[in-house]
């Protein structure tokens, strides 16, 4: 049990770590997200398209499916359709024709547009990058990591959604580790997960886990080496899409607000991150404005703080801060703030040995 391969799928970039738990040895990739080189791909077809496959992030995939269904004809298998929306009447509404799985599989056999398959793994590249370390492309646990806002029940927005399976789930357990899962531990309402989990049955390993990526960059970044033995801090992720800050207190999350990167600013960013210290985060509030929510556990006060740790690839928002940031880097880089955190929550679920992310 020591070949390890963590994967953070995220709307910019696809963080790879192989790491072997016998030796300590490990190997590091950031390449372009299976989101933005599928985009790149779709918008290089001519012509009609064919979408098929599972849900994935969606992106810059969406913006180049909604242009091409202005001039052309844009098919979409069931599946493949909620990667644009999980209303597919608003899919329909792009002008995008949604048709059933085993439909889209007939039509792919006789059809003369061009055809793409999507989703989130894309196991010939995925291959090509870890036999580029010079390992084996062969496993013995797995964990994968992406945002999923799930399937809200009707009348529930994704956000609320999303901020409800988190909150339940942290007010019984404040562990940003317990929000990993096996692949027959997901919630059946997380499809994008779900879809990944499929389509990692396809990878040769022996174990799969699969995470919220936000999650696994807010415990990535509190191992970082300078938050060794601090009891009370606050850690930032500003990922390509999404902003995440939490504040942890022995290990356990007090309390976290996230937002759209885009839609955010460092003056913003500041008052939130005094804000969740103080424990004075409005949920409601926050919605109305554009972020996707907060949640408030429990409080220290602002001053308690012993470090504020910033990470992810938008970071660069907060270097003419006014307060004391620390650029993190675990395992001594950035980039792999989630698959560190991803790593590290598969440990703990696992039970096994202390690793050293210095």
């Amino acid at each position: 049990m020591n070949r390890f391969l963590m994967l953070d799928v995220g709307a910019g970039t696809l963080d790879v770590l192989y790491y072997n738990l016998a030796s300590g040895l490990h190997y590091k990739a950031v390449v372009k997200s299976p989101v933005r080189y599928l985009a790149e791909r779709a918008a290089a077809m001519a012509g009609d398209l064919l979408i098929t496959g599972c849900e994935m992030g969606g992106g810059m995939l969406t913006v180049v499916l909604k242009e091409r269904a202005r001039r052309h004809r844009v098919t979409m298998s069931r599946s493949a359709a909620y990667t644009v929306h999980h209303d597919l009447d608003r899919v329909r509404s792009l002008g995008i024709t949604v048709v059933e799985d085993e439909a889209a599989g007939e039509l792919a056999g006789r059809t003369t547009c061009s055809s793409l398959v999507i989703g989130d793994l894309e196991m010939d590249r995925l291959e090509h990058i870890v036999k580029g370390f010079g390992v084996p492309f062969a496993f013995d646990v797995v964990g994968i990591c992406a945002q999923d806002h799930g399937m809200p029940p009707h009348g529930m927005s994704h956000l609320d959604y999303r901020h409800k399976v988190f909150t339940e789930h942290l007010d019984g357990n404040p562990l940003p580790s317990s929000l990993v899962y096996a692949v027959d531990e997901i919630p059946s309402t997380f499809n994008r997960l779900s879809s990944i989990a499929k389509s990692a049955a396809a990878l040769p390993a022996q174990e799969v886990y699969l995470m919220d990526s936000g999650m696994a960059a807010i415990l990535g970044a509190s191992l970082d080496v300078r938050a060794m033995n601090k009891e009370r801090l606050l850690v930032l992720d500003v990922a390509t899409s999404h902003t995440l800050g939490a504040a942890i207190e022995h290990g356990e999350i007090a309390g976290f607000f996230e937002y759209h990167t885009s839609a955010i600013t460092l003056q913003r960013l500041e008052t939130l991150l005094r804000q969740m210290a103080e424990g004075t985060l409005d949920h409601a509030g926050i919605l109305q404005e554009g972020g996707h929510g907060a949640y408030v556990r429990r409080t220290f006060g602002f001053e308690a703080v012993e470090i504020i740790l910033a990470t992810g690839p938008k970071r660069g928002l907060l270097k003419e801060s006014s307060l004391p940031i620390t650029f993190g880097a675990p395992l001594g880089d950035n980039m792999m703030t989630g698959t560190v955190g991803l790593l590290e929550a598969v440990r703990r679920k696992k039970g096994l040995g202390l690793i050293d992310y210095i």
